[in-house]
C-alpha cells in the first residue's frame, strides 16, 4: 500500500528587530516614559519607574481618581481638580 506525502508541520517565523545604536528601547507608545532612580534633597531614595508623559491635563494619569497604574495596579486616589 503506497502512502501519500507525509504533511509538514506549520512554521512560525518571527521577526525580532534588534536595536541599533542611539535608539530607544521598545516600550508601550501610550505617553509614558521611564525615571531613572534617584535621592531627593532630604535624602530619600526613589526607584526607578514607569511615569506619564507631562501635557495640560490631569485627568490621564495614574494617580487621579478613576484611573490605575498599569503597572503596578494600584487605584488612583488624587482629585484632579484640586
Amino acid at each position: 500500500m503506497a502512502a501519500g506525502p507525509i504533511p509538514r508541520p506549520s512554521v512560525v517565523v518571527m521577526a525580532v528587530r534588534a536595536p541599533t545604536a542611539g535608539s530607544q528601547p521598545a516600550l508601550p507608545s501610550h505617553g509614558e516614559h521611564a525615571v531613572g532612580g534617584y535621592t531627593r534633597q532630604n535624602g530619600t531614595y526613589v526607584e526607578p519607574h514607569m511615569q506619564t508623559n507631562p501635557n495640560n491635563s490631569a485627568l490621564d494619569n495614574w494617580s487621579t481618581k478613576g484611573n490605575s497604574n498599569p503597572y503596578t495596579g494600584q487605584p488612583g486616589t488624587h482629585n484632579p481638580y484640586r
